[in-house]
């Protein structure tokens, strides 16, 4: 491990200084926080949250799918060419992501760093297809994956009475003449990202981080020593602001990163448009139904759709306690965070961004023609798309929730002006002094390997002094387990018996 050394040093009237300023109180800084910490114990660091609380807008677990995103279950991962091979190469990448994310949890609770792992537990993945278009697809994706090491427990059928072992509510009632075909992979599981926030962030303050709440930055702004100052706003007392300098800054604000992006003024920054979408789900409390569910069934996208809203019935652990969730429905409303204003898209507008988003909104019409369709719906219709997966469900059973804002990245291209960029987007200065995290799924899921890559962005001189300690998080850092047979299985049985996860 490297010489535990500040930062840098320096005092200015008027300024609180410190090495390190992470904005929002979600998955990626407290990732992010924890990382920093275990590579450099002596910097000063400073989690700054808007709310009250840490985890409450894209972390939150009533927020997100929870699913733990290894693309066993999740098509739009996997899609097939004209000719109906299917490619395996972007579901290996993210299952690998997610692997990483593992070690790293495991590693802190092996080390005591985590109390516990209470917040993921094993929920079998299904795919779940009906016709005989999409059974043949599925088919292929099995056929496709079968040589690979990650993918070697997953299973397929066309058998109804095995589909109903594995899943039975997804089976009682359904019309026989209708084919059917499904995947089943047991590794897969739910992981309340909310709990895991929160017991990432009490290592922190375990470690004399500082977590300040009702903490709103409203302006940043690069000093000639390429330090940042943060302006910020007290939103718990009117009128109280401060400021504070930093070395580097993280801007992990969910969807409020896009603004803050735009105020840094970063040349890599530009040509960056957000174009929100709501989602909405169906939750069902009810125990008894609950547990007659244990997997997370993902189905086919609907035409047009984005790739997080892929329908899906999942097992979900929420502080413990075990539901049903089904959705997620689409919604429109300008404000990029949940408890953000109505006025974040309009205000998001520049003149860097205006041409690409034009640009990436008329390439994606079928989109707009998505969530016109999502906008109609009503508790009727939802609950018939309810049925498609769960023929017997009541619909008196099912409340309907809103969950978060998924803010979907436009960003300029040089060939087609403006694209549409599904996933997550990392953005880094040039010198290093402040990233940014823009998107959505697969997120949370992979936040580790995401912040391993901002630290290697951005302290690249560091780096090489890091990486002992970096193998101790991740053991296999740097390798690809589907590539070494005996070190996944080594990795995966051991962090499996660490996280409770056997099966």
């Amino acid at each position: 491990m490297a010489p535990q050394t500040k930062l840098w040093e320096f005092s200015v009237a008027n300024y609180e200084t410190t090495d390190v300023v992470l904005v929002g109180g979600g998955i990626m800084s407290a990732t992010l926080g924890v990382l920093l910490k275990e590579l450099e114990p002596s910097w000063n660091i400073v989690l700054l949250e808007r709310l009250d609380q840490v985890a409450q807008e894209s972390s939150n677990p009533w927020n997100n799918a929870g699913t733990g995103h290894s693309a066993l279950c999740e098509l739009n991962y996997a899609p097939a060419a004209t000719d109906g091979t299917v490619s395996t190469s972007k579901a290996l990448g993210i299952n690998e992501q997610f692997q990483v994310s593992r070690q790293f949890w495991a590693t802190l609770v092996e080390e005591k760093k985590l109390k516990d792992a209470q917040w993921i537990n094993p929920v079998p993945h299904m795919s779940l297809v009906f016709g005989d278009a999409h059974s043949k697809y599925l088919a292929a994706r099995n056929e496709a994956f079968k040589a690979e090491k990650l993918f070697e427990r997953m299973q397929f059928s066309t058998d109804p009475e095995q589909i109903r072992q594995w899943a039975p509510l997804t089976m009682e009632g359904r019309d026989p003449s209708v084919p059917v075909a499904a995947s089943w992979s047991p590794e897969g599981t739910d992981v309340d990202f909310g709990a895991l926030t929160q017991n990432l962030v009490n290592y922190l303050v375990s470690q004399g981080i500082e977590v300040r709440y009702g903490q709103e930055v409203t302006n940043v702004t690069q000093e000639s020593d390429k330090s940042w100052t943060i302006n910020v706003q007290n939103r718990l007392r009117k009128g109280d602001s401060s400021k504070i300098r930093a070395k580097f800054l993280f801007l992990g604000a969910g969807g409020g990163a896009l603004h803050l992006l735009q105020k840094s003024g970063i040349k890599e920054g530009k040509g960056f448009g957000g174009f929100p979408v709501s989602g909405l789900f169906l939750r069902n409390t009810n125990e008894a139904t609950a547990d007659l569910h244990n997997a997370k069934v993902y189905g086919q996208a609907s035409v047009g759709a984005p790739p997080m809203s892929v329908p899906h019935l999942d097992t979900r652990y929420v502080n413990g306690k075990r539901s049903l969730l089904f959705g997620p429905y689409a919604g429109f409303k300008t404000n990029f965070l949940k408890q953000g204003s109505l006025l974040d898209l309009p205000r998001s507008l520049r003149l860097d961004n205006l041409y690409p988003m034009m640009k990436a909104g008329l390439d994606n019409m079928d989109l707009t023609k998505y969530l016109i369709g999502e906008l109609l719906k009503n508790q009727e219709s939802r609950v018939r798309s309810l049925r498609e997966y769960y023929p017997e469900a009541v619909g008196g059973d099912w409340e309907l929730i809103t969950a978060g804002q998924r803010v979907q990245v436009m960003k300029k291209d040089a060939q087609k002006g403006g694209v549409l960029q599904f996933g997550t987007e990392l953005i880094s200065s040039a010198d290093g002094s402040i990233a940014a995290l823009l998107g959505a799924s697969p997120g949370a899921s992979t936040a580790v390997p995401i912040m391993l890559r901002l630290v290697q962005q951005c302290f690249p001189d560091r780096f090489s002094t890091w990486e002992p300690r970096i193998k101790e998080l991740v053991p296999a850092f740097g390798t690809k387990l589907n590539d070494n047979p005996q070190l996944a299985d080594e990795i995966m049985s051991h962090t499996a018996r660490v996280l409770g996860i056997n099966n």
